[in-house]
């Protein structure tokens, strides 16, 4: 028997259920996992509330670390006892093991840590794609990037200010402001207490930015499009406050003939070759220093109901993990 959390109706908190269940077995194309560490992502949270639905009952988490205890028919590429890990799912990482395809998996390099992984490899591709494929940011640049203090927004201070590109980022406290500033952020605006919008344009003495990264959703929006220039992009990619409204393709043009994407990192890691790109990225980003983890929270999976009840509260900073 394993133990996993099962989710039988969308809902709060309270429908992550510990349960123990058979413990499973490869099939054909499958490797077995034993997980070391499991990472914890806002998008767990809408998986769970039903905000994306996924057939019911089933099992959240998209990233763990693992090592290799199984493998099913045809596997190659991989060997009982490697260190391994997923970024992008499928869902099912709440558990102690699991089956997943052999495709999803990656081989972890001998220099970079569990926690690392787990704490980082989803942000860190959502990072990837953000900066290097949705937008390619140059050099010389600067950015608005939301939630600055978050999990993902620390690890994209970081990588920007290692590609020499000014961030400015929102933060919804004091403290959250001095740990962006310590993680590459240059200028922090907390939006409680300031105008976010006013101030990127006192930032850039009115030019505006070329890119603007959002995850807060409905209640930034409308402000995050006002700070672009003139064909600026913006990129929304999560919903914190609750799903943008609708936007008329007039509105865009009114704006400066702005683009607007909604990017997901699945659609990024699709492919083979498209995993290996940006996981092979993220491990050179962690072997030279340019990024780096920031746990500040970690729950037993006993207590997982309490680790979503934080994380949606706004009341964690950094990465979080999850102990099997």
């Amino acid at each position: 028997m394993i133990k996993s959390v099962q989710i039988n109706a969308f809902g709060g908190p309270e429908v992550l259920n510990i349960v123990e269940v058979e413990g499973p077995k490869p099939g054909p194309d499958e490797v077995l996992i034993r997980h070391s560490v499991i990472g914890l992502d806002y998008i767990d949270t809408y998986h769970r509330s039903g905000l994306y639905p996924v057939p019911l009952p089933f099992t959240p988490g998209l990233e763990a670390a693992a090592v290799v205890e199984g493998l099913g028919k045809g596997v190659t590429g991989f060997s009982v006892g490697d260190r391994v890990a997923y970024p992008a799912g499928p869902p099912g990482s709440y558990c102690s093991h699991r089956v997943i395809p052999a495709a999803k998996l990656v081989k972890l390099p001998g220099d970079i840590s569990d926690d690392d992984v787990a704490a980082m490899m989803l942000k860190a591709c959502t990072v990837e794609y953000l900066i290097f494929r949705t937008f390619k940011v140059q050099k010389g640049q600067t950015v608005l990037f939301h939630a600055a203090a978050g999990g993902v927004g620390l690890i994209a201070c970081q990588w920007l200010n290692a590609l020499g590109v000014t961030v400015i980022g929102t933060v919804g406290s004091d403290e959250k402001a001095a740990l962006a500033r310590d993680n590459g952020c240059h200028h922090t605006i907390n939006y409680r207490s300031e105008d976010f919008t006013a101030r990127v344009m006192d930032i850039t003495s009115g030019a505006g930015v070329p890119v603007v990264y959002d995850s807060v959703g409905r209640d930034t929006c409308a402000g995050s499009v006002a700070c672009l220039q003139r064909r600026g992009t913006m990129v929304t990619f999560g919903n914190a406050t609750g799903p943008v409204d609708p936007v008329p393709p007039g509105d865009l043009a009114k704006a400066g003939s702005i683009y607007l994407t909604r990017p997901t990192l699945m659609d990024y890691v699709a492919t083979r070759e498209d995993l290996e790109l940006s996981t092979n990225r993220v491990f050179e980003a962690i072997s030279k220093g340019h990024i780096r983890s920031n746990i500040r929270q970690r729950y037993a999976l006993d207590d997982i109901q309490a680790a979503h009840r934080a994380l949606e509260a706004r009341q964690t900073t950094g990465q979080t993990v999850i102990m099997p």
